[in-house]
């Protein structure tokens, strides 16, 4: 996306987009995108520059949770499964496991919430910001 001088006003409403990652610290995993998505909804027909910060913050934020709950929802339920399919002698192997995959998985979501927060800074200078994968995914659909 080619970066013009935006208004204070779009800079704002562009870096709130990226910044409502921050959201996850009160609900998480779906903070950041029930407020990426609710900016998005109510900015798109206003400009066109906030609605693809505002859809960018969504995709990836929307992605993160999934990938998260996959990888750590995934490994929490083979882990039930495994303990009770050997009568609780996997647990030695299992839980280690379940709080490994737990632990990464809150320092990815840090790590995500840290990104979307340079975004935020960089679009509030206006800097062009597309987050690695998700940016050039929104450009090319829409």
């Amino acid at each position: 996306m080619n970066v013009s001088a935006h208004d204070e006003n779009e800079r704002k409403w562009a870096a709130a987009a990226h910044g409502s990652a921050l959201l996850n610290l009160f609900v998480p995993g779906i903070g950041g995108i029930i407020g990426a998505l609710v900016l998005w909804m109510t900015q798109k027909e206003k400009s066109a520059w906030v609605a693809f910060h505002s859809k960018q913050a969504l995709v990836f934020q929307t992605a993160l949770f999934v990938i998260l709950l996959v990888v750590v929802g995934g490994s929490w339920t083979l882990g039930f499964i495994f303990s009770f399919a050997t009568i609780g002698l996997g647990t030695l192997i299992a839980v280690p496991v379940m709080m490994l995959t737990l632990l990464l998985g809150i320092a990815v979501s840090m790590a995500g919430m840290v990104y979307s927060c340079y975004g935020a800074y960089r679009v509030y200078q206006n800097q062009d910001f597309l987050y690695l994968w998700a940016g050039n995914w929104v450009k090319r659909h829409g």
